[in-house]
């Protein structure tokens, strides 16, 4: 009797040390991953006086913001498909906006591939990889809910701009042009910017930030750990927020950029010329960086947008917090914001970004929340887009695949001053 009672004990206190291991043991955090379109280092935790940005800021006070990371090209799907991919431009021979990086590198594993293939719930929303280019098996359910095109741009919403956008729609129609994306949505640009009397929600960055939330919670009832991308559009072309977040700043008080002249021994090919801003109606004069400056008013009037812009996004980002907190994710949550490429505002004499110089590819990249050592601190270690790949998976303690050509940046999560890599490497296909 005393040897079965010895054996019932041992067997009780071998599930107890069982169950308290599995308490013990560190779950794998959530991932928030955010991408931001044309989002520079205007940020208040950046050191910017002007922006509001107070969501970013209060989360980069429970993280590391990366003052020295640079994007391997200053393009949308390049600079994208790189960080996902975690390989160079010339490794995946992607360098504009039309190559698919699937026709030429077919069994390239993306982040989020490799993190559903690791047991994550994988769910993304908005732009992330380029917008024509979703890449659907990257995903656990497709990366778009119904009623979120693929690109949407370049929307407006006041009754003049729509007017605009028929008649042009009209024009195009008559000459038998048709500018559609995937999902049957005409994408038409007219005017830069937007000042709408409208909710955060009438555009699309608020829109998908509510279908995102509304996901979370579904998600924060399961065991699976989820890897959540909510990629926004704007601060991209054209500058179209609602009116609540242009009424943060005085345009008259808007200051320019300093160095409004060519470069020193500047070579014509190295110099953005602005097609892209130059690309909507009443930008069509955008003088050439050779030919001297815009005018102060209509600087002002970019710049003004812009911000107002971040601020709009910066608004979306504060939910998308709140939401974590509100359901009781936050704690075990790493959340990482990047911005895909710098942008000119003026410097240079220049606009938008596609150039090698460092105001087009020094990028914002914040890590916060879960597995974040060293709160509210800045690393100027030198950093890259390639090194985002790895990094997640030593924080997710998954294996680093050993092709992957970044360096996790993990260890300076804890110690940012912490001596690191000589050099970062950013091209440009002239």
């Amino acid at each position: 009797m005393k040897k079965i009672n010895f054996l019932l004990l041992a067997v009780v206190a071998a599930l107890l040390l069982s169950c308290t291991a599995r308490q013990e043991a560190p779950s794998r955090p959530n991932i928030l991953f955010i991408p931001v379109d044309d989002l520079r280092p205007d940020l208040g935790c950046y050191g910017d006086t002007v922006v509001v940005s107070p969501n970013i800021d209060k989360l980069a006070e429970d993280g590391v913001v990366f003052n020295r990371t640079y994007c391997q090209q200053a393009v949308c799907n390049p600079s994208r498909v790189s960080l996902l991919t975690g390989l160079r431009p010339d490794t995946l021979r992607v360098s504009d906006l039309r190559t698919q990086f699937r026709h030429t590198l077919p069994d390239a594993v993306t982040l989020p591939q490799y993190f559903k293939q690791n047991g994550y719930y994988v769910w993304g929303i908005g732009k992330i990889f380029h917008n024509i280019f979703p890449d659907t098996v990257s995903w656990t359910e497709k990366p778009h809910v119904d009623g979120f095109p693929f690109d949407p741009d370049a929307v407006y919403l006041t009754e003049e701009n729509l007017q605009k956008v028929e008649a042009k729609k009209q024009a195009y129609i008559e000459k038998g042009i048709y500018r559609i994306d995937q999902l049957g949505h005409w994408y038409i640009k007219t005017v830069v910017t937007e000042v709408a009397d409208v909710d955060d929600d009438a555009y699309f960055d608020g829109a998908q930030t509510t279908a995102a939330l509304k996901k979370m919670e579904a998600l924060a009832g399961q065991d699976q750990p989820f890897f959540m991308a909510v990629g926004y559009y704007r601060p991209h072309l054209p500058f179209n927020a609602p009116k609540k977040y242009w009424d943060l700043y005085e345009r008259e008080k808007m200051p320019l950029a300093g160095n409004q002249f060519l470069p020193e021994n500047s070579l014509p090919y190295a110099m953005n010329r602005g097609r892209e801003l130059r690309g909507y109606e009443d930008f069509r004069d955008l003088p050439y960086p050779e030919e001297g400056s815009l005018e102060k008013e209509r600087q002002q009037l970019l710049k003004h947008g812009y911000y107002a812009s971040v601020s709009y996004i910066d608004a979306q980002i504060g939910r998308l917090v709140e939401g974590l907190k509100k359901l009781g994710l936050y704690d075990n949550t790493l959340i990482v914001i990047w911005g895909d490429h710098g942008w000119k505002l003026g410097e240079h004499n220049a606009w938008c970004k596609q150039t090698n110089y460092e105001i087009d590819t020094r990028v914002p990249m914040i890590f916060a929340g879960a597995k974040v050592g060293a709160k509210g601190q800045i690393s100027n270690a030198l950093t890259e887009f390639v090194d985002i790949f790895p990094t997640l998976c030593e924080l997710a303690g998954l294996p680093v695949p050993g092709h992957l050509q970044g360096l996790s940046a993990a260890p300076l999560l804890d110690d940012p001053g912490k001596t690191w890599k000589t050099a970062a490497f950013s091209q440009f296909l002239q």
